[in-house]
């Protein structure tokens, strides 16, 4: 098989792998036509708005709805008093208004539905709730007496190979630094919504009658199917999620929130009439997760040319007493670098937060932060470029398993980089060079992102004399996944792009797994491939209408003995106010080894976006935390800082050409999160070139430099 066959490629196919497609649904999109969540259709529809929590920690010990009843308009106030018991709440962020138990600041205490928005609004401001408010924690420290290891027998928190503590007693050249990143929290421009329906007969609380339709904001329909249908008692067949246009998602909508449940709830206590229910920008600080804040501990024993004896990372984030959710920061320093001896550890302290959960690249974001930060101070400890000294501790092998890399390439994205950047007129000495007011750097970090492959997807492909419909409840979160998977489609049925239409983000469409993890494309791709590969060992090359196959991804599609991941190389040119401490970034390049990459439109797109999140990560992102109230004080886009078009300067993404068989059918690799890995550390490095000052606490703000 050809690079231009492309895999799965019928006899005589059309090429479609490799094409730069606008994304198909762009014109829908622009002009209004692809219908969001919130914005379909639906007769008499009702709205909802809730009530939240004020204190992190305690119990409720009144609520007083009289006032929101008696308001012109309202259909329905819900309290944990009067709310229907749930079917299952073993996973506790479902409970929902099911005891008096208040475990974080904006928690749904009440709700109300009504007529319009606006009178929902105004009755859920006229509920008052009393509380018994209890002392709570909320900070997190590196010595809190919470601490303990997540995980299990299979995945323990730590790691070790070796003897690292001896290394790091006899190592002529030690870096130990603590480095520090906040509390973030995802901002997709769609908030998160969803509109609930119950149509059919006898839909109360605990019939088991009737269907519910959700009309849903999520990076997987059928995911959220089986979540909301265990925590309902309901059969997953009589629950349809359709979601065929997300506005983002960064991880957040990865799985079903608590307001699907609550949505669900009311929509069931008013059968027959749509329950629509779109959190604020306020109420997402606290309801559909964030990247816990970490502190960590990098040790690096080299000798005095660099090169790494001994490695240690070691992690400390927080979680929620309601639901353990853990980072997994120092994951990545298992495998990253050559060393014979390492140890990587994780601890948790469960605090009165809201529910950490996905924030795009979750773990690797601000592990590899650290790392590359620690890289660097090892090269100036050491007096040698930074580039040469992660190329001198290049593994042969992955060190955690010894088995072979399947396609790492970081040697080449390094040199790569560094010669497309100009990495050679660099001055190694930091805080030398200045143009008038500013002070000039350049810096450079390594990126890796696991490869991550989910079986489980089916595609179905028809044809109805004219054209092939693939069907398969996928997800298009803006990620260009959509026109992705019909180049796939088409490059496995032979035929132009033109003749195939994909339909996806919907439960009655074939089963997917979820948008995550960058493993969407690879893992519905191979589905779409088999489907199209049963389709013609069926129907040959003339089908005739009414002609249908269908297939599942197979199981295991990616190669044992191998160790498959993605790489990447970060250059970032910084320049520094000398009188202000302001920080700007003209300059951002990136090199990634990725596989194959099936549409270099949208794949440039997730890479450019990603690395511009990094640089959000680097100079903007931090939610505040007030410790007396446990309430996110920024929570709006006002004070959440995200950089706009005049923070985002010249951003270049590129990648090696070649594919990665060991990965799959398609012989590709994620590129929705390897753009963010590594970009914060490549910022951090290249100020402090600039200034010679080291900052190891994210976000770098201009206080920072000043005093």
């Amino acid at each position: 098989m050809s690079a231009t066959d492309g895999p799965g490629a019928a006899p005589g196919a059309h090429t479609a792998l490799g094409l730069p497609l606008e994304r198909l649904e762009a014109a829908d999109k622009v002009t209004g036509r692809a219908p969001y969540a919130y914005e379909h259709p639906l007769p008499d529809p009702l709205y909802l708005h809730p009530v939240t929590s004020t204190v992190a920690r305690g119990r409720i010990t009144a609520v007083d709805t009289s006032a929101a009843d008696a308001t012109p308009g309202v259909r329905l106030v819900l309290t944990h008093t009067g709310a229907e018991r749930l079917a299952d709440t073993g996973d506790r962020e479902f409970a929902v208004l099911q005891s008096d138990r208040v475990s974080f600041y904006g928690q749904f205490v009440a709700a109300v539905v009504a007529d319009t928005p606006e009178t929902a609004r105004e009755a859920a401001a006229l509920v008052r709730v009393e509380y018994e408010a209890e002392p709570h924690d909320v900070v997190l420290t590196a010595d809190h007496p919470r601490l303990y290891p997540p995980g299990d027998e299979d995945d323990p928190a730590d790691h070790e190979q070796g003897d690292p503590d001896a290394e790091l007693a006899r190592a002529p050249v030690v870096v130990d630094r603590t480095y520090r990143t906040p509390m973030e929290h995802n901002n997709p421009m769609e908030p998160h919504t969803t509109v609930a329906l119950w149509t059919g007969d006898g839909p109360g609380p605990g019939s088991g009658d009737g269907d519910l339709t959700l009309y849903d904001s999520t990076q997987g329909a059928h995911p959220v199917r089986e979540t909301v249908a265990g925590v309902l008692g309901l059969d997953p067949a009589r629950v349809r999620v359709v979601s065929p246009h997300v506005g983002g998602g960064f991880g957040s909508k990865g799985s079903a929130h608590a307001h699907d449940i609550l949505a669900a709830m009311a929509a069931r206590a008013l059968p027959g009439r749509p329950v629509k229910f779109a959190l604020t920008r306020q109420q997402m600080f606290s309801l559909v997760g964030h990247r816990t804040p970490t502190i960590q501990r990098v040790r690096l024993a080299a000798e005095s040319d660099g090169r790494i004896r001994a490695l240690v990372h070691d992690s400390v984030e927080h979680t929620s007493t309601v639901k353990e959710f853990a980072e997994g920061s120092a994951a990545t320093s298992r495998m990253m670098y050559a060393a014979l001896h390492r140890r990587t550890t994780q601890r948790l302290a469960d605090l009165d937060v809201p529910i950490p959960f996905w924030m795009r690249a979750p773990g690797e974001a601000p592990g590899i932060y650290a790392l590359e930060s620690a890289m660097d101070e090892l090269a100036q400890a050491c007096g040698i470029d930074p580039v040469e000294l992660r190329l001198r501790n290049e593994p042969s092998v992955d060190p955690r398993t010894g088995e072979p890399w399947s396609d790492r390439r970081l040697v080449e994205c390094l040199r790569e980089g560094a010669e497309r950047f100009g990495w050679a007129d660099r001055d190694p000495a930091p805080g030398t060079r200045r143009e008038g007011r500013w002070r000039v750097g350049t810096g450079v970090a390594a990126a890796v992102y696991p490869h991550l492959y989910n079986p489980g997807s089916v595609a179905e492909i028809h044809y109805d004399g004219d054209r092939y419909t693939v069907d398969i409840g996928a997800a298009d979160i803006g990620t260009g996944s959509r026109t992705a998977l019909t180049q796939i489609a088409a490059q496995g049925l032979g035929l132009p792009v033109e003749r195939v239409r994909l339909r996806l983000g919907d439960t009655d469409l074939p089963a997917a797994t979820v948008a995550g993890g960058s493993s969407g494309t690879v893992s519905w791709g191979a589905a779409v491939l088999a489907a199209a590969a049963a389709f013609r060992d069926r129907h040959g090359t003339d089908p005739g209408p009414g002609a249908r196959a269908r297939a599942a991804a197979p199981e295991d599609a990616v190669a044992q003995g191998r160790a498959v991941a993605s790489f990447g190389a970060h250059f970032v040119e910084a320049r520094v106010d000398a009188d202000t401490g302001e920080v700007r970034v003209p300059r951002m390049l990136g090199v990634f080894s990725v596989g194959r990459v099936v549409n270099p439109r949208t794949a440039r797109s997730q890479l450019v976006g990603g690395m511009v999140m990094g640089l959000s990560m680097a100079l903007h992102e931090r939610s505040v935390l007030d410790p007396r109230t446990g309430h996110v004080v920024n929570a709006d886009l006002a004070e959440y800082h995200v950089p706009v078009h005049a923070d985002v300067g010249d951003v270049r993404a590129h990648w090696l050409e070649g594919e990665d068989p060991a990965a799959g059918p398609l012989g590709a690799r994620g590129v929705g999160e390897i753009g963010i890995v590594g970009a914060a550390a490549a910022v951090a490095n290249a100020v402090h070139h600039a200034t010679g000052v080291r900052v190891r606490e994210l976000p770098i703000t201009l206080d920072r430099f000043v005093g």
